[in-house]
């Protein structure tokens, strides 16, 4: 039997036809250049949007098309959000922290056409764009330096160009937004999203029990707006109608400790290394800011440890949600809200629970695998995390990429090793290349960090996996201190054996001054790897 509902496409265009109808007065807040805020409306983004659109077209931009763009979170970098994919083409956000020779691959492996570029990052366009397809580029200026002859002026170019509809449908199951993978294990790999991904993705970050946008937030994105979408929050906030705040390219803490302040925002997301820095600030000069409009704070990219979560709740005041996801997800897949079966618990319980990847955001389900098959949801059996939903990739651009990550009945294989509660909620114990296999059994690299974050003296630590001439494999510990902290290394690792099982105890620790990272600010443990693979077999 038929159905007898509207069968209307959820795609960005109606987002943004509900942004203008019923939110266009609401507020958009950036930092441009050195520093200078910007505010704008919705509406007068819309129409200048419709200008680049336009602009686009006449540009030789059609269906399916790649527009590149390569800017830091402001105005102006939103209004190609809204643009490009509203008028049927796909926005490719490129990473600026990649090295040159990656860019000038992700560009090409994307096609890319048309490059929106700001000009204080003009240096690294001009290394690679020889090298790749792009025909055109724009400048969006943060500074008063000329364009480039051969270049475009962004102010220009939508001075010229006839406004262009926003609200001419497309399919939904056409590409929307690309954002290539970080690359960690060799090529980054092409994750293409579609407008219906894109819209479930945003309509589900206004549940309460997700991020719980709302209309009367005021929402700052401090996650990069080239990493999947800024973790979604440019469309969610849009179709709650909630004011953006985008902070532009300073991200120190000071910068964005006024920022929070005086822009009174109510909802800000990053991963845990820009919160680490905050929150040493904030105990630093307590009070010198007013962050208590501040309803949550979205950590995500990596394991939070407890001793973050404690720092902001008990000292400041401010909660932390904790988030996890891939870009193949768009990236939202769980989060650790905490259930009402706990609400009785201790507060060690509740803690320790948060501190965890959570439950599925609805519409993702979960299963997870080990060698001997699909593990049972005890919370104690371990597998790699499997994972499908309306907004999880089904592939990689290009044929044949990365099929190895797809299982044959379609779900998407994580890398994450994970064990699974009876209700759902999952832990991320390690990633499958960051398990350490000392003597047949498997010791969790996540579980040994946390732990040492924890501890008052330590800013960061990363546990790898080092050949060992007996145990096959054993833990290394390279820890960063706080400023003006001083311990030793037999003191941290009798810390760590408070903890753990005795023989998960790392063999070495050594302090560092800093953990190399990803371009999106995460442990790059392949490095550290590198450094001290011979640590014990040529001790």
């Amino acid at each position: 039997m038929p159905s007898l509902s509207m069968d209307l496409p959820l795609t960005i265009p109606a987002i943004l036809r509900r942004l203008r109808t019923h939110f266009g007065d609401k507020t958009v807040v950036s930092r441009r250049g050195e520093g200078a805020l910007h505010q704008t409306t919705y509406r007068q983004m819309l129409e200048r949007s419709a200008k680049l659109a336009g602009a686009l077209r006449q540009l030789g931009i059609d269906a399916g098309d790649r527009v590149a763009t390569l800017c830091w979170n402001h105005d102006r970098h939103l209004e190609a959000y809204y643009a490009v994919p509203a008028m049927g083409a796909v926005l490719h956000t490129l990473n600026l922290r990649l090295h040159a020779d990656e860019l000038a691959f992700i560009a090409s492996d994307a096609g890319d056409r048309i490059l929106i570029v700001d000009d204080d990052l003009l240096p690294l366009a001009q290394s690679f764009l020889a090298r790749t397809p792009i025909e055109t580029v724009i400048v969006v200026g943060t500074t008063d330096a000329p364009v480039p002859a051969g270049m475009r002026d962004y102010e220009g170019v939508l001075a010229a160009a006839a406004p262009m509809a926003l609200e001419t449908e497309v399919e939904e199951t056409s590409a929307a937004a690309m954002c290539y993978t970080s690359g960690t294990t060799g090529r980054s790999k092409g994750v293409v999203y579609s407008h219906r991904a894109v819209a479930l993705h945003s309509l589900t970050l206004g549940l309460a029990d997700n991020f719980g946008l709302r209309e009367a937030d005021t929402v700052m994105p401090v996650v990069p707006m080239f990493h999947a979408n800024a973790w979604g929050l440019p469309y969610g906030a849009a179709i709650v109608g909630a004011n953006l705040v985008l902070p532009g390219r300073q991200l120190d803490a000071r910068s964005l400790r006024e920022l929070l302040g005086s822009q009174r925002v109510s909802f800000t997301a990053g991963v845990p290394t820009v919160w680490n820095s905050l929150l040493q600030l904030l105990d630093a000069e307590p009070g010198v800011v007013d962050l208590s409009s501040i309803r949550a704070m979205l950590v995500g990219g990596a394991a939070v440890p407890e001793s973050l979560l404690r720092g902001f709740g008990e000292r400041h005041a401010i909660e932390i949600i904790h988030a996890w996801g891939m870009t193949e997800l768009a990236p939202l897949g769980t989060i650790a809200r905490v259930p009402t079966r706990l609400a009785n618990a201790s507060l060690e319980a509740r803690y320790r629970y948060r501190a965890t990847q959570g439950t599925p955001a609805p519409f993702i389900e979960i299963r997870a695998r080990s060698e001997a098959g699909l593990i049972p949801w005890d919370g104690e059996a371990m597998g790699e995390l499997e994972v499908r939903g309306p907004w999880v990739a089904a592939g990689y651009h290009g044929a044949g990429i990365g099929a190895a990550a797809f299982t044959d009945d379609g779900w998407f294989r994580t890398g994450d090793i994970v064990a699974i509660d009876p209700f759902g909620g999952i832990e991320i114990r390690d990633r499958a290349k960051d398990l350490v296999k000392s003597g047949g059994e498997w010791i969790s690299s996540v579980e040994l960090e946390k732990r040492l974050m924890d501890h008052p003296d330590v800013l960061e630590a990363a546990v790898i996996a080092v050949p060992h001439p007996r145990w096959q494999e054993r833990p290394f510990a390279a820890v960063v201190l706080k400023e003006a902290r001083a311990t030793a290394p037999e003191v941290l690792l009798a810390w760590v054996a408070d903890g753990v099982p005795r023989w998960w105890v790392p063999d070495a620790l050594v302090f560092i001054d800093a953990i190399p990272r990803t371009s999106t600010g995460k442990f790059l443990k392949s490095a550290l790897r590198e450094r001290y693979q011979g640590w014990y077999t040529s001790a």
